[in-house]
């Protein structure tokens, strides 16, 4: 059978697999009872027998992936091909400002809006001036902050990226301007944090290398949206780490720069477990799950690293770091975002790009089980 956008009937209907990973933990011989949107009951399948109809999947069920750096409204990206490859939030970082939407059989698109970035600052010399508001001072910084809060951002992102690094996809584009790109003071970035605090938001900042992670641990930045990709020196690390400064991967994506492999390992050893983005856009990133980046996730750890945590870090993990937790889970209460894979999807990574089911609020999106 091959089903896309069917909407389930008022009937509650019963999900089973041989490996059911809810966010945290593997159960073998588990179900899940969805009723509507939301997950009603989960537990072993002999105890949700008369929840309703029960479907079996020869496989594993996971929670819809969540991909914390995207583009897909700058870039376009076609929603629906994200969807039914296992992706079913992705956060969009640095584009026009949407408010949320999807969930309920669409992707669910979460928005910062435009990067905040200095005067010419990055991405204005890449991607134009659309894809930023330029802020010359502490004052306009807080003022645009409170127009991406009134318009409904999720989140505020910041440029501190001067250019320069080799293998970056943002140093292949033909740039307005030579590095080094000015970087926002810290005075300024300080003020971009209190504002956005203010509103309940969180900061990430765009930075490659010492000079934009100097400037980001200094104004109390929340967040990295890329592990960098120019060697950092250990001090930097450990602040970072001392900080409790989450930083999300991108490993794929900056697979060709210097010192990205080295920031990662060492970030590693010093606590800080990386979250999972592909800045999903580029060129080399798939258009939905990335299997290649769980794959990298997992090598930066040196055997620390499992796939349970590797997996709960696109899950779980996320949801909790969005601030929309039990999203990311398999747990009664939470969004009914189901994937579900032929095979043991944490043996295999690849399999989780190719899902044989996706279940979004509730709606079947994807159903190739037979």
């Amino acid at each position: 059978m091959t089903t896309e956008g069917t909407q389930p009937d008022t009937t509650d209907y019963v999900l089973t697999a041989d490996l059911l990973f809810d966010g945290e933990h593997v159960h073998e011989n588990h179900a899940i009872a969805i009723a509507g949107d939301r997950i009603a009951a989960v537990g072993p399948i002999a105890d949700l027998r008369d929840h309703g109809e029960v479907s079996k999947l020869d496989g594993t069920l996971l929670p819809g992936f969540i991909d914390l750096h995207a583009h897909v409204h700058l870039d376009q990206t076609p929603r629906d091909i994200v969807l039914r490859h296992g992706l079913t939030t992705v956060r969009d970082t640095g584009g026009p400002l949407v408010p949320m939407a999807g969930g309920d059989g669409r992707l669910r698109v979460l928005g910062s809006g435009p990067i905040l970035t200095a005067p010419g600052g990055y991405p204005v010399p890449v991607f134009g001036p659309q894809a930023a508001i330029e802020v010359a001072d502490a004052d306009a910084a807080r003022e645009a902050v409170r127009a991406l809060a009134v318009g409904g951002a999720v989140m505020v992102k910041i440029g501190l990226e001067p250019g320069g690094s080799g293998g970056a996809p943002w140093s292949a584009h033909a740039a307005s301007s030579e590095p080094p790109w000015p970087l926002l003071p810290v005075e300024t970035v300080a003020a971009i944090v209190a504002e956005a605090h203010e509103h309940g938001l969180t900061v990430a900042a765009h930075l490659s290398g010492p000079a934009g992670a100097e400037v980001a641990l200094a104004a109390g930045v929340d967040e990295w949206a890329h592990v960098p990709c120019d060697p950092l020196p250990d001090e930097l690390i450990e602040k970072a780490a001392g900080a409790g400064v989450r930083v999300v991967g991108t490993l794929a994506t900056l697979s060709r720069t210097s010192g990205l492999f080295p920031n990662a390992i060492r970030m590693a050893q010093a606590g800080i477990r990386l979250l999972y983005g592909t800045d999903l856009a580029h060129p080399d990133v798939p258009w939905g799950i990335s299997g290649f980046e769980l794959q990298l996730m997992l090598h930066t750890g040196h055997g620390a690293v499992t796939p349970t945590e590797v997996l709960a870090a696109a899950t779980a993990r996320a949801g909790d770091h969005l601030g929309l937790a039990p999203l990311g889970r398999l747990v009664p209460g939470a969004p009914a975002d189901v994937i579900g894979t032929r095979g043991d999807a944490l043996a295999r990574f690849k399999l989780l790009e190719y899902p044989s089911l996706v279940v979004s609020g509730g709606v079947v999106v994807v159903d190739t089980r037979d």
